[in-house]
């Protein structure tokens, strides 16, 4: 190590550590370590762990729960930030709304649950996600109908390379589906502000039945443990031809229905889920090229039967090129 890169590590010793292993960090719970790993518990800490990233000259990577990515069995030669940003206040506008601001640490199901407990509804659709505020964000989280930006309405980040703190609103997201301009990795979430519906008590105890049976409805749908989730996105309308009662079929689990993969395709102790065609299971003992052979075969049989390219939902992290197939590969 270089003696620039030693001083800048030893300065930020308390919460920075070298090789710091990554596979059980995340929920696939696989892959190798990444070369700096920093829990910062305060914005000061999140400015000195980019600006060591940028000293060294090192790619940044901010992990939630890890929840919706596949690590490398090689880590990542970079800086992986894993916020502790985890405070939680309310602020209540009227008799029928609150604002309720969240550090970017905290988990959807904490944040929930806080929710439940002071009687502010809405983010309680998106019981039984794993994920924090920040990833959730990041991906613009959504079940059903409902996705993470009908409720945020502001949020705080940090510049990647300047450290400058910034209060953006929902606009500046520029949201889609599984997207956020977050993903440029210019700027980072600090922490986000959700507008909620102020619930009575009676109001508050049905909106928890109901996240009671999303989770219940969940958990019988979807593996629950040693998975990204959904592996592949859905299609965007104009890259599909494929209409089902008269609507373009997006789903990316109807095509990988179609080809049977559901519980059989495997490689090592990676497997597509029973419960779901669009879902890899880490059954114990595999690793991340075992679940990229299970992904291309997916693609493999999907392309063959359909002419169409399923691209990738999770986020992959640390690979030296691109994993899965492209259209130039199959």
């Amino acid at each position: 190590m270089q003696e620039t890169q030693i001083t800048h590590v030893n300065s930020c010793r308390s919460f920075i550590q070298e090789q710091e292993p990554l596979h059980t960090k995340n929920w696939f719970g696989t892959g190798g370590n990444a070369c700096y790993y920093a829990q910062p518990t305060s914005t000061d800490e999140f400015k000195q762990a980019l600006c060591l990233a940028q000293t060294v000259q090192l790619p940044v990577f901010v992990l939630g729960e890890g929840a919706n990515c596949l690590i490398s069995d090689t880590g990542f030669n970079g800086m992986i930030i894993r916020p502790q940003l985890c405070s939680i206040e309310a602020k209540e506008l009227s008799k029928t709304t609150a604002h309720v601001t969240a550090g970017a640490g905290v988990s959807m199901a904490q944040l929930i649950e806080y929710c439940l407990a002071h009687n502010y509804v809405g983010l309680e659709e998106f019981s039984g996600i794993p994920g924090t505020v920040g990833g959730s964000v990041y991906i613009n989280l959504h079940y059903f109908s409902f996705l993470i930006e009908q409720f945020l309405v502001r949020a705080t980040t940090i510049d990647a390379i300047t450290g400058e703190i910034n209060i953006v609103t929902t606009d500046w997201f520029q949201f889609r589906y599984d997207y956020s301009k977050l993903h440029a990795k210019k700027q980072f979430l600090l922490d986000a502000t959700f507008v909620l519906a102020r619930a009575s008590d009676a109001e508050t105890i049905y909106a928890r039945g109901r996240a009671h049976e999303i989770v219940r409805h969940r958990s019988a749908r979807y593996p629950t443990k040693s998975t990204c989730g959904s592996f592949f996105r859905n299609f965007h309308e104009d890259e599909v031809t494929v209409i089902s009662n008269g609507r373009k079929m997006i789903y990316a689990a109807y095509y990988l229905d179609k080809v049977n993969v559901k519980g059989t395709l495997q490689v090592g102790d990676a497997i597509v889920s029973y419960q779901h065609a669009n879902m890899i299971v880490n059954m114990g003992c595999a690793t991340s090229t075992d679940i990229i052979s299970v992904a291309r075969q997916m693609q493999e049989r999907v392309y063959q039967q359909f002419g169409v390219l399923l691209q990738p939902e999770c986020q992959l992290i640390g690979f030296d090129e691109y994993p899965l197939h492209t259209h130039d590969t199959l």
